[in-house]
């Protein structure tokens, strides 16, 4: 799905409890020239019931990627990257872990738990608008995501 085919936008679930890095992600998204259409979860439950069409989320999108947070209220990062990861019609949908979180084992966890990527928060303002610019470009102009379903 490189070069906006057909331009469809690209599905993104943010899962994030943190409200500013949810209001610059958006913007930086917004500002970006590629059709996002960007889903926003704030916990681990949350993002469960999205994912699997529950409730409210009855007819959304499956997303071609999430951003998911480490530390998350009611069902952690952790938690949540497994069960996406067992779950046979979600498991293929790849994740990049976007935490404050710099700790080795936190990164070695993620990886078995196969996440596709690992980046650490940056706290400026500026760097964190390269990381999400950067995610933007490599994701969704370089990389070729499986359609949604």
């Amino acid at each position: 799905m490189s070069k906006q085919e057909n331009l469809k936008p690209i599905e993104v679930l943010l899962v994030e409890d943190n409200p500013g890095d949810i209001v610059l992600t958006k913007e930086i998204f917004r500002e970006s020239k590629i059709l996002v259409n960007l889903n926003v979860v704030t916990d681990g439950l949350e993002a469960l019931a999205y994912l699997n069409k529950e409730g409210e989320y009855n007819g959304k999108p499956q997303p071609n990627i999430i951003l998911l947070d480490l530390n998350l209220p009611k069902m952690n990062g952790f938690e949540l990257l497994a069960e996406i990861k067992k779950n046979k019609s979600l498991k293929n949908i790849p994740v990049v872990v976007l935490t404050c979180s710099e700790a080795t084992e936190d990164i070695v966890r993620i990886y078995a738990l196969r996440a596709n990527c690992f980046i650490t928060k940056p706290v400026n303002l500026e760097q964190f608008n390269k990381v999400i610019k950067g995610i933007s470009d490599f994701w969704f102009n370089i990389v070729k995501l499986p359609p949604t379903s």
